[in-house]
């Protein structure tokens, strides 16, 4: 394992990367997200690693909330405007340098962060643009294991991929 990993901040969006971008209300207007269960394992791999994550999202909801805490996710930022500002206070809080931050991503909103960022990741569904200013493009859509496809990616990148499966041996 390197010292410094290449890689050692993951920001997530949420609507289009950990859930497949529908948005569900109920009789009474209360949101329901359907997150996939591969992608918080991956999440929190990463975490049992010593590396960090954050989720920045547009939307605002106590869906997000409780999945974060679930994960373990620390750090979260709804009802964003400034994708660009919060990644970098993201990186910032974490003590990483943006070079070594990914973000995944899937709209127009998310460019400005993925432009940023040393890794700009967009799920297999994500607007043209958005494929077109990242560095990897996963083959899973957006809450269909994008997440864990791009987490596998960069283990692999940090030459971790290895020591992660051994946490589950």
């Amino acid at each position: 394992m390197p010292d410094t990993p290449a890689f050692s901040l993951l920001a997530l969006d949420v609507d289009g990367v950990m859930t497949d971008g529908s948005i569900m209300l109920d009789d009474d207007g209360r949101e329901i997200k359907r997150f996939n269960v591969r992608d918080g394992l991956a999440i929190t791999t990463w975490l049992r690693l010593g590396l960090h994550a954050g989720i920045i999202t547009r939307r605002a909801g106590r869906a997000v909330e409780h999945r974060a805490r679930e994960l373990g996710i620390a750090h979260v930022v709804q009802g964003c405007g400034d994708k660009r500002e919060a990644v970098t206070r993201l990186a910032a809080a974490c003590n990483v340098p943006l070079a070594r931050a990914a973000f995944i991503g899937d709209d127009w909103p998310d460019l400005p962060a993925l432009r940023l960022v040393g890794f700009p990741i967009a799920v297999a569904d994500a607007a043209p643009e958005v494929k077109a200013a990242a560095k990897f493009v996963t083959i899973a859509r957006g809450g269909r294991g994008a997440v864990r496809e791009a987490v596998e990616h960069l283990l692999v990148l940090n030459s971790m991929y290895e020591r992660a499966l051994s946490l589950f041996d």
